[in-house]
């Protein structure tokens, strides 16, 4: 397959359908979340519903850049020629970091958030609610030093994520592999950050809503949820800008390959999922078996479905080769994917926020509806502002000539 069959420098139009669609779900969005916040006694839920879809924004948007560094270090060929998409997604995230940063601020403002460590008098020994424990992590567990890190690390993330954006850009621009080895090198540095930070930035963000138990897996085990998401996200955008008309470079040989990264990781998340359950059921510690006693107690029917959603429909859909290369296949376990990663984000968050008053409802359905049209409307907006294709890429003629 040669170069002269495509358009190298074809761009994509965010017009018409797709931009209209991404406005009416982020007007649904907003009407939802005024609606939760018109009740009293629903603003405590809205928080929770705002929480987890912007931590959701933010984790795929972050992935997004960790795929590009990923390719960069692993000096991958087969990818060239489809980093415009998870490019368009790490351009997005420093407004993801910002709604995001934004809603904690709110949320402890409020107390509507963390009040298991930021309530009133919980390190005050002369308080009716002095609480030992949360006083003995309270050098950890304090307001500024929490937003704190919350800043800096999602700053550092958004900084590479832009400097790797940037430098594609500039490749583009002067050819060369000036662009490409400094993409290499800041990648190299970026991993080894997003490495050893991203597990700290999920205790902070999430375990931190039940700040008395804790869980040294849930940091890998919300690497792997929001990393396998990513995937499913840059697996959806390719196969419909394909059925658009656009990238037709894309073959089944590429969906062959993010099916393969998103069967497998899908496997790892239930392996880390499954071992911190198992550690915590056969230990049998009061302190450790809480966790799971609330899933089970008032959110049983949400733990089987993110099971299934997560880990039976990757394996049973995906297993067989043929079905990794199908795009109607991939495109929709990748859909069930990304609903049941939302499933699994509102088990970590609602016990540790609404405890047993969590619902399902508007409220839900309609801040996860504009979160969604937030982010289709910056990433195709993003997507659209340059071609589809890093031409002057070292290794695009591999990519181009894919073949599994």
């Amino acid at each position: 397959m040669g170069t002269h069959n495509y358009n190298l420098t074809e761009q994509f139009e965010f017009t018409g359908k797709a931009k209209t669609l991404s406005i009416i779900a982020i007007v649904i969005g907003l009407l939802a979340i005024g609606y939760g916040f018109s009740a009293k006694e629903l603003h405590e839920r809205t928080f929770a519903n705002l929480l987890l879809m912007a931590y959701y924004f933010a984790c795929v948007c972050m992935s997004g850049a960790f795929f590009l560094a990923v390719q960069f270090v692993a000096q991958a060929g087969w990818s060239a020629s489809i980093l415009r998409v998870p490019e368009a997604m790490a351009k997005a995230l420093p407004i993801a970091v910002v709604i995001l940063i934004a809603v904690m601020a709110a949320g402890l403002y409020t107390h509507n958030l963390y009040h298991h460590w930021n309530a009133p008098g919980l390190t005050d020994p002369n308080s009716e609610n002095f609480d030992k424990l949360i006083q003995g992590k309270s050098a950890f567990l304090n307001v500024p030093f929490f937003m704190a890190r919350q800043v800096i690390f999602l700053g550092v993330y958004s900084f590479f994520a832009l400097l790797l954006a940037r430098l594609s850009n500039n490749e583009d621009l002067e050819g060369g592999l000036n662009s490409y080895r400094k993409s290499f090198k800041y990648s190299c540095v970026f991993l080894v950050i997003y490495g050893f930070t991203t597990p700290i930035f999920a205790f902070d963000t999430v375990m931190s809503l039940e700040a008395h138990w804790f869980s040294t897996m849930f940091g890998w085990y919300n690497f792997a949820a929001m990393w396998v998401s990513s995937l499913a996200t840059i697996a959806i955008i390719l196969i419909l800008l394909r059925k658009s008309g656009y990238m037709a470079w894309v073959n089944n040989s590429h969906l062959h390959n993010l099916g393969q990264f998103i069967f497998g990781f899908s496997i790892f998340w239930t392996y880390v999922w499954f071992a911190q359950f198992l550690l915590i059921y056969y230990a049998n510690m009061p302190e450790e078996t809480v966790y799971f006693y609330k899933r089970f107690d008032n959110y049983e029917f949400w733990f089987y479905l993110n099971l299934i959603l997560n880990f039976l429909a990757p394996l049973l859909l995906l297993m067989d080769r043929d079905n990794k290369r199908q795009e109607n296949i991939l495109l929709t376990v990748s859909i069930i994917v990304l609903c049941g990663h939302w499933v699994d984000y509102y088990q970590m968050i609602m016990p540790g926020t609404v405890e047993e008053h969590h619902g399902f409802s508007i409220i839900e359905i309609g801040t996860a509806v504009g979160f969604v049209g937030l982010f289709t409307f910056i990433v195709l907006n993003g997507l659209s502002k340059k071609p589809l294709i890093a031409k002057n890429h070292p290794f695009l003629q591999e990519s181009l000539n894919h073949h599994l």
